[in-house]
């Protein structure tokens, strides 16, 4: 009898899963251990789906603007983020079911052909409608991309280098946030906003060749998956009607959409938790179990966090009369001090002080949005600056333990919906954060402003309003730990 290529490749993995055990006695978790022949290509692919992802956003807020005086749809610029962003959640939730039954590599091989099917179409846009669509099929790619990549992880490096990785990934980060808009404006100025979206064929094209090199090809034996339709258009409504509240023309019609969509996406959840093929692990979200209050920390550092993505470079540029070019680098502070702060902490050998950085990293983002406010109440540029490198030193010290610390305690056969479900969180967390964000300036009247010292007092409760978020994920992470001792 012939064997089946399910149960081949389940024997390849269990033969590949022995011989790393042997070979994981030899690593040490060092720096260079991720550029050894076993490592490089698989740590380079890693880097090439986060650097996907980071580029793709710093590029697109950088050309569009010069896109629409070309092609027109000023109107709908908003929307190409709004798309975007539900797409790539979206797609992110399914991306663990999805590994399940076709693999990893098929997966991540079809989801960079619709990234490059929405590079090329953005690309080529007569009109903005067009480009709306590739932004959609970018979501779409990108948000499997993200997911799969760090469902990998813990698959294809030892405990030691998980930490390692995540700081490398935060290096993608810093570079894109300093590179990215420097790029994509100097193709616009030079070429045109077209060649500047180009840029993003070259990266596929080198990710699918290491994901084709690199990626076990296997999926799961079993019975076929039923795919969560209902679920993800229920939360798919949500997310848009989170995300377009704050377009709305009055502040009650805004706090009922607010309210509306977060009926929807815990009717989503609460499906979920039911389904015999669930997107969300076991216990997601609980406030009795470590994995549950991580999760709630890896959606309520980013909510909190967001405030400074909408209203900081405004800020800069409206309060401290600094033009858009310095405001755009004071903004990107933030994303240097997480890699740096990253790339320092990585080297932590405990368990107990992994731990201390995992509450201690919320602790930090709670002191730097009181500081990040203060400083926009007194317009001190010395202690703005200062709150930016806390602010990122926050996630730099945590969110790499963090991780780790969800992956370890999930059980394995639902370990691909944990790591998975990170990056779509960390989005989700964004997303919901700008909404909320946009609601408190708007309510408290930051569009009827007429003054410097009205603005002033609006932005100042606007940031420390973050602190509603900061406070209960220091909390949650404080609560994980003790239940982890």
């Amino acid at each position: 009898m012939e064997p089946t290529t399910e149960t081949t490749n389940d024997a390849d993995t269990l033969v590949a899963g022995a011989l790393d055990q042997r070979l994981d006695i030899a690593v040490s978790g060092r720096w260079i251990e991720l550029l050894a022949p076993r490592y490089l290509a698989t740590t380079t692919m890693l880097c090439m789906g986060v650097a996907l992802y980071a580029f793709n956003g710093f590029l697109v807020s950088t050309v569009l603007p010069t896109a629409v005086g070309e092609i027109g749809g000023a109107e709908l610029l908003s929307w190409s983020v709004t798309l975007y962003l539900v797409a790539s959640i979206v797609a992110g939730a399914s991306a663990a079911l999805l590994k399940q039954r076709y693999g990893a590599r098929t997966i991540l091989f079809a989801a960079a052909l619709v990234f490059l099917v929405g590079t090329l179409a953005a690309a080529l846009a007569s009109d903005m409608n067009t480009v709306l669509c590739g932004r959609i099929c970018q979501g779409i790619g990108e948000g499997i991309i993200a997911a799969i990549c760090y469902a990998l992880i813990p698959e294809m490096f030892p405990p030691a280098l998980v930490p390692k990785v995540f700081g490398a990934e935060a290096s993608v980060w810093a570079v894109a946030a300093f590179g990215g808009p420097v790029l994509a404006g100097s193709l616009t100025e030079a070429f045109s906003w077209r060649v500047a979206f180009l840029v993003n064929v070259p990266l596929i094209a080198l990710f699918l060749l290491l994901a084709v090199v690199r990626v076990p090809a296997g999926a799961e034996a079993g019975r076929r998956l039923q795919f969560p339709t209902l679920r993800l258009t229920l939360l798919s409504a949500g997310l848009v009607s989170m995300l377009v509240a704050g377009l709305a023309g009055s502040i009650s019609v805004t706090a009922a959409m607010v309210a509306v969509s977060l009926l929807m996406v815990l009717g989503a959840v609460r499906l979920d938790r039911r389904a015999q093929d669930s997107i969300l692990p076991q216990g997601a979200f609980s406030t009795r179990s470590p994995l549950g209050l991580g999760l709630w920390v890896v959606l309520l550092m980013p909510l909190s966090q967001a405030t400074s993505s909408v209203y900081l470079v405004y800020s800069l540029q409206y309060l401290f009369g600094y033009r858009p070019t310095l405001a755009g680098a004071l903004g990107a502070l933030m994303a240097i001090s997480w890699s740096i702060t990253a790339i320092g902490v990585a080297n932590l050998r405990t368990k107990r002080s992994k731990q201390v950085a995992i509450w201690f990293g919320p602790m930090l983002l709670v002191l730097g949005f009181a500081t990040l406010s203060g400083a926009i109440g007194t317009v001190n540029f010395t202690m703005l600056a200062i709150a930016q490198v806390i602010v990122g030193s926050a996630f730099g010290l945590s969110w790499g333990y963090l991780s780790q610390m969800l992956m370890d305690v999930t059980p394995d056969h639902e370990r691909d919906k944990t790591s998975a479900l990170l990056p779509t969180l960390q989005s989700a967390g964004f997303a919901l954060g700008a909404a909320f964000a946009g609601l408190s300036a708007n309510g408290a009247g930051l569009a009827t402003a007429q003054s410097i010292d009205t603005m002033r007092g609006v932005l100042t409760f606007t940031f420390a309003i973050a602190l509603v978020w900061a406070v209960p994920a220091l909390l949650a992470a404080r609560r994980a730990v003790r239940l982890l001792a």
